[in-house]
């Protein structure tokens, strides 16, 4: 009996050549998604009739020949993300009758390419916290520990990859929330450019700073992913009109030459010594590879860490505003503070981090001309346990918040591309993340790297559970 296929890739091509049907794929799936829900809670809504016409619908269209990249590839989608006809909650209990008329954006091109909707994911509360807990829907659960958060606030989206239920999920991420589960499920977790990927059809959090993403096992999944993704949405003004690179083609190239930049201060001054050993490692692999690195000097982290704040407080408050005043109680007690909070934020402190923003953007930008990426980790801190406030690093405690956010959040504000890619394991048995970070626009070039790197590597496909 032939092992089954588990990357988009495997997957698609199998449904394509017939050696498998999208509706047994799309059952399969199913299967393991009510298996671990009730322990993991990766889903708020499971949508099992749809997909599975959906998937009847993708065997009828391979048999008339169509061209389908994503051919009976099972994917979900983070429960901020619109499709007709299914409530849309953001994971909060203000947004529990929600049921939107329309399917966003980038969900039509994934259905279009042949993949096939298995439902909404949980996440953390309005995807304004970082643990995945969730008093309405269930706290999200790590796979490689229970005990451990999956981290947030696209939870479920790294969930369900880790738990091998969909080989591919849509996240969120606005300060880390694609990259930072993704590190801590072991994931390979992709936040394209600002305005690489449409937002149309998506609950704000801060819509400046606002990216979707895949996330998926690997590099080369990811590639695909984004092919079929990416590209201009006139309903989305953000959207560019740049040409979509041929993601997967670009993959093969060596990286031999390619300049890695590192920034020892702020990135690696205070990390858990196990994540400091595996990027360690993860970085000598790339210069076995031929990758040459460079040290580099990124300005005013520190301004960038304030302002970005100001920004998404600024801009959060204002979308919920209005349902804040009819519906406040209804809020998890962890997110009404900062919406509140962001609603007597001064209008000038908004328009303050906004200027300090666009210069720099143009600092950085002259940074980046002489490097082809930035290597930093992705959190300090492996998968911490629930309730946990603190990080205890080399140098003294630090607000979990803090420790889990800061090495991410910078790219948001600058809207550069950031991938998260496996990297180790703690003495424990937690997955490490290691994230590169890209000019804009720049993204063939973050997957080839990391692509590379898992050609080498076997981290991203270790998995939390036994295959079913």
């Amino acid at each position: 009996m032939s092992e089954r296929p588990t990357s988009c890739q495997e997957i698609a091509r199998a449904v394509r050549t017939k050696s498998r049907s999208a509706v047994e794929v799309v059952n399969e799936a199913l299967a393991r998604a009510e298996r671990y829900q009730e322990q993991y809670r990766p889903f708020i809504t499971l949508t099992a009739d749809a997909a599975r016409k959906q998937a009847a619908e993708v065997d009828r269209r391979v048999r008339s020949g169509d061209d389908l990249p994503l051919a009976g590839v099972p994917f979900a989608v983070k429960d901020l993300i619109d499709v007709a006809g299914v409530r849309t909650t953001c994971g909060s209990k203000v947004f529990v009758d929600r049921v939107p008329s329309s399917t966003a954006f980038a969900v039509e091109k994934l259905l279009d390419a042949g993949a096939v909707l298995l439902g909404k994911l949980n996440m953390h509360e309005c995807a304004f916290g970082f643990t995945g807990e969730n008093r309405t829907f269930g706290d999200c659960r790590n796979p490689w520990n229970p005990e451990r958060i999956a981290g947030g606030s696209s939870s479920g989206s790294a969930v369900a990859v880790a738990l091998d239920i969909c080989p591919l999920t849509i996240g969120s991420d606005t300060g880390g929330s694609i990259r930072m589960p993704s590190a801590l499920c072991g994931l390979t977790g992709l936040k394209p450019t600002y305005g690489r990927v449409s937002r149309t059809g998506v609950i704000p959090l801060s819509w400046t700073m606002d990216h979707l993403g895949p996330m998926t096992r690997s590099a080369a999944d990811a590639a695909l992913a984004l092919r079929v993704l990416a590209g201009r949405d006139p309903a989305d003004e953000a959207t560019s009109s740049r040409p979509v690179p041929d993601y997967p083609a670009e993959l093969p190239a060596r990286i031999r030459g390619l300049k890695i930049g590192i920034q020892h201060n702020w990135f690696f001054e205070s990390l858990e010594p196990a994540v400091a050993q595996a990027v360690s490692k993860g970085m000598q692999t790339l210069t076995d590879l031929g990758a040459q690195i460079v040290e580099v000097h990124l300005p005013r982290l520190e301004e960038v860490v304030g302002a970005h704040r100001a920004i998404i407080f600024s801009e959060a408050s204002s979308w919920h505003q209005p349902y804040l005043k009819e519906h406040a109680a209804d809020y998890a007690d962890d997110i009404r503070p900062l919406l509140l909070g962001g609603v007597f934020l001064p209008a000038v402190e908004y328009l303050k981090a906004q200027r300090m923003r666009r210069s720099i953007r143009r600092e950085w930008n002259q940074v980046f001309e002489s490097i082809d990426c930035l290597l930093t980790p992705t959190t300090p801190v492996v998968a911490t346990k629930f309730g946990q406030q603190t990080a205890d690093l080399p140098g003294g405690e630090k607000p979990l918040v803090c420790a889990y956010l800061d090495l991410t959040l910078p790219f948001n504000f600058t809207g550069q591309p950031a991938v998260s890619i496996p990297c180790g394991f703690s003495e424990d048995g937690l997955p490490i993340g290691m994230q590169l970070v890209g000019k804009p626009w720049s993204e063939a070039t973050l997957l080839r790297i990391a692509h590379q790197y898992q050609r080498e590597t076997d981290w991203h496909r270790r998995t939390a559970v036994k295959a079913m």
